[in-house]
């Protein structure tokens, strides 16, 4: 079928993408990690099941696979491209095309445009943090240092060490969680449907990325601040129109969240500050979580 054979031809391109880098370039991230922070960009209506059990697959084959788990009514698909446009000589043509568009190994900007928040699922996240638990094990082994049999010395002419040191000892490989690949800040489109709160989030002071959201750890921030490394999350509810037990249910509906969101950012040494339209909403955050910074947005 046609849409199979768009799918092949975007496995070609992904693999061809993905090679193994030259010897002294830096090592790609996982692909199964990858898949997984992209997936938590969508919304899916089996909760994440298909993409976590695909996720060590290319993309497009992930894609492929779990497009059937996708909440379509909340996708828009634009073929910005044109790669897809073929598609379009098919008699399903536009469940083609977005199935193209959705498969492309690369993230193309304004191709897929999800209607309202993303929570993401919650397999996806027990996923990416499975991951990141396993990965950090794997840092905090000790590496064996050894030496060619034939380069090996006579204990008995072995000089001696200083009381505390070993023989082999180096010194300890950084530490600076800035070098991980889920860490590196990955530029996406704003979720879309809420225009108030994307102008709000464009015009932090010094945001590095206007008009992008920026995926981090497999969190989708609203923006990015690199100077002094902070991630935000921005929340233009109007807090102060509601009544006092509105205002509590709303801060402890909210709360979990953006704890989640402070402890993912601060795993990867970002700050993490959530700005609020009025006093009220920051004094409320703040009675709830004294740990949170919260900055009222005079700007919009």
């Amino acid at each position: 079928m046609l849409h199979r054979t768009c799918i092949a031809l975007l496995l070609l391109l992904s693999a061809c993408a993905t090679m193994e880098p030259s010897p002294g370039e830096p090592e790609a991230p996982s692909p199964r990690l990858a898949n997984l922070q992209r997936a938590a960009l969508y919304p899916w209506t089996d909760d994440g099941q298909c993409v976590v059990r695909e996720s060590s697959n290319e993309w497009p084959l992930l894609a492929e696979r779990c497009f059937h788990a996708l909440d379509r009514d909340r996708v828009r698909f634009r073929d910005v491209t044109g790669k897809c446009a073929v598609a379009y000589a098919d008699a399903a043509a536009p469940a083609v095309v977005a199935l193209c568009v959705f498969a492309a190994p690369e993230i193309v900007v304004g191709a897929v445009i999800v209607v309202g928040a993303v929570v993401v699922a919650a397999a996806i996240q027990e996923g990416i943090d499975a991951y990141q638990r396993n990965a950090s094990r794997e840092r905090a082994k000790p590496k064996t240092q050894t030496r060619p049999s034939s380069e090996q010395e006579p204990v008995t002419k072995r000089e001696p060490t200083p009381k505390g040191l070993g023989r082999d000892w180096l010194p300890p490989s950084s530490s600076d969680p800035s070098e991980r690949p889920e860490c590196k800040p990955i530029p996406v489109s704003h979720r879309g449907g809420n225009d108030p709160h994307d102008a709000c989030a464009d015009l932090i002071p010094q945001n590095s990325l206007p008009g992008w959201d920026v995926l981090v750890n497999g969190k989708q921030f609203d923006a990015l601040v690199l100077v002094t490394r902070t991630l935000w999350d921005i929340k233009t509810d109007n807090f102060d129109k509601h009544g006092p037990h509105s205002q509590q249910f709303f801060i402890k509906v909210k709360l979990p969240e953006l704890q989640r969101e402070a402890r993912l950012a601060k795993e990867c040494g970002y700050d993490f500050v959530v700005g609020v339209r009025s006093e009220a909403h920051k004094i409320a955050l703040e009675r709830a979580d004294g740990s949170l910074k919260v900055v009222v947005m005079d700007w919009c």
